[in-house]
Order: C-alpha cells, then sequence, then structure tokens
C-alpha cells in the first residue's frame, strides 16, 4: 500500500462508511474523529512522520496497543474512555479489511485488542437536599444565572443526556397541559419527558425572557450559538462548589452533569416507580442498565432487610452426594 492511500482510506471510511453508508449520528462522528486525531499526533510524535505520510502497515496490533497504553497512563484517560476509542479503531479496521484484503491479517491482529475490564464504581447522585443547594446556587439576578438554573432544573427532573440537554432547541418545548420536552437520544429515539409545573413554570419564564426563533437553542451560550459539552460540564461543577457553603455534603464531591441524570433516577427509584419505567423515562435499551440503581442507595437495601425475618433455621453448608460432585466442590 503506498504512502498515500492510508489517509485516503480514512477519508472514505468517514465520508463513504459512516456518513453515507451507515448516516451515523454528528456524535459518532465526532467521537471517532477525536480517536484519530489523538492517533495520529500520538503516531506523529512516535514515528516522525506527518499523518498524510503514514502507512496502513504502522498502525499494526503493538503499535496501536501502545497508543491505548498512552491514553491511560500519559492523557490520565479512564478504561470507559479507553475501550470507546479502542471500539473506533475497531470499526476502521473492519472497514480495512473489507476494502483492503490483502490487509486481512493485520486487521484481524487489531480486531483481537480486548477491550479492558474495570470495576464499576457506586453511581453517584444527589439527594433532594443537595439538588436543591445546586438550583439555588446560580445568580438568579444575572442572565447567566437564570439560564443556568433552569438547565440544572431540567436536567435533575427529566434526566435528560449532556448532549440532549444542549440540542434542545425552543421548538422541543411543549408547555401548558402535559407541559414536555421532545430529544432525541441515542438510537435515534425520539423520546417524550413530562415537565413538573415549577419546572414548567421555570422553563416558561426563561423562553420568555430570552425570546427567538423556534430552532434556536434552547440554551444559548453569550453568543447566541448552543452550550458545549465542556461548557456544561464547568457551570455544573462551579455551582456544585458554590453550593458546598449551605450544603456541606457538597464538599469534595465530583458533580457532573451525569450526576444530574443520576439523581433523576434514583429519586424515581425511591418514590416507588418501576424500573421498566425508569428505563423508558431515562431512554435505556433496556432494565439492564437500569439495574445499577438499585445497588446504589443504601436506604432501600436496609428497607429490604427490615422485611426480612429469621427462618430460626441454622444454616449448614451444602454436602455433595456423589464423588463427581464432591470433586467439583472442592475445586
Amino acid at each position: 500500500m503506498s504512502a498515500a492511500s492510508f489517509p485516503a482510506l480514512l477519508q472514505r471510511f468517514f465520508t463513504d462508511r459512516l456518513v453515507h453508508q451507515l448516516d451515523a449520528s454528528e456524535h459518532t462522528v465526532a467521537s471517532y474523529s477525536d480517536t484519530f486525531r489523538l492517533l495520529l499526533a500520538f503516531a506523529e510524535e512516535r514515528l516522525g512522520r506527518a499523518p498524510s505520510a503514514l502507512n496502513l502497515e504502522d498502525l499494526d496490533a503493538s503499535f496501536l496497543s501502545l497508543f491505548l497504553d498512552h491514553l491511560e497512563s500519559g492523557r490520565h484517560n479512564c478504561i470507559r474512555t479507553r475501550n470507546t476509542r479502542l471500539a473506533a479503531l475497531h470499526a476502521f479496521f473492519r472497514y480495512a479489511a473489507f476494502a483492503e484484503p490483502a490487509y486481512a491479517l493485520q486487521c484481524q491482529q487489531v480486531l483481537a485488542i480486548p477491550g479492558k475490564r474495570h470495576a464499576r464504581g457506586p453511581v453517584e447522585f444527589l439527594s433532594e437536599k443537595e439538588a436543591a443547594a445546586l438550583t439555588a446556587a446560580p445568580d438568579a439576578s444575572r442572565w447567566i444565572g437564570r439560564r443556568d438554573r433552569t438547565l440544572l432544573l431540567l436536567g435533575l427532573q427529566t434526566g435528560l443526556r449532556c448532549t440532549e440537554l444542549i440540542s434542545l432547541r425552543r421548538r422541543d418545548v411543549e408547555l401548558g397541559v402535559g407541559a414536555h420536552v421532545r430529544c432525541i437520544g441515542k438510537g435515534r429515539k425520539m423520546r417524550c419527558t413530562p415537565l413538573r409545573p415549577d419546572v414548567a413554570h421555570a422553563v416558561a419564564s426563561w423562553l420568555k425572557e430570552q425570546g427567538g426563533d423556534p430552532e434556536d437553542p434552547l440554551f444559548p451560550n453569550s453568543s447566541g450559538r448552543a452550550l458545549s459539552p465542556d461548557a456544561v460540564q464547568r457551570l455544573v461543577a462551579r455551582h456544585a462548589a458554590a453550593a458546598c457553603r449551605s450544603c456541606p455534603s457538597l464538599a469534595g464531591r465530583k458533580v457532573t452533569p451525569h450526576t444530574l441524570r443520576h439523581s433523576t433516577a434514583m429519586d424515581l427509584l425511591r418514590r416507588g416507580v418501576d424500573l421498566t419505567v425508569i428505563a423508558l423515562w431515562l431512554g435505556h435499551e433496556s432494565t439492564e442498565s437500569t439495574q445499577a440503581y438499585i445497588h446504589a442507595d443504601m436506604g432501600l437495601k436496609e428497607k429490604a432487610l427490615s422485611h426480612a425475618s429469621p427462618s430460626g433455621l441454622s444454616p449448614a453448608r451444602f454436602r455433595p452426594t456423589d464423588r463427581l460432585l464432591a470433586f467439583l466442590e472442592a475445586l
């Protein structure tokens, strides 16, 4: 393969494969683009060649393993982020194996790089008192404070993902009877989430103050464009730090936009809402993702324990009656 054909192959992967054939979402394209920008910068530093001068042979399994290690040790990415980058590499090399059969063996070796297993930490969520302190933190006398307060209220009540929040347009809000917001979630599935009266009132006040066209972002920045994920991350962290003054339990906590989503789920669970309904509310593909919330609240476990009554029987260890079963039991 010539030195110029790798850039051409990568460009075809994005334009033909992702955009034309798969009609991938803009979030998927952006995530894959970030992965390859990081990879090409790493390759330029290690190999001393510009990205346009790279060959596909340079990106073998051993080199890509070094890149993945660099993400963890050099950039301090978590294992979940590492696996997301690996998924983008796998997608490209599956396409490369089809487009360039001469490199099928190399592609198979790359595809054999496994995702790394990782321990799942506890779900971080806010109590009602902490959530109230967070939404009270923005300065309501300023335009940016009123915007942030409305965003936090909406995020805590609806459980929308960060990308879903910043993608909302004015036309996506329906007020009055049956007030709700519409969003396009993962898998390009449209879902509607109802609004509490107090949240609907806050959103209505914000819409009236802000004005604009139906296609305008619901939560714009100072330039009128939609907020970026980093901007939402910063504003949530900033107001969480300010809320520590009235709610000391927030001190030292890492509060992120996804913490708001977890808080929504835990609030619904504590109120007795069924897991299947919570999964629909959050836009989960199945209830398997929602099961994590059952393990997150000690109060729910203590309540279950209080309903357990001792049987009065002494526990006994299982004793197999067959020699083969005894062998397996002893392993």
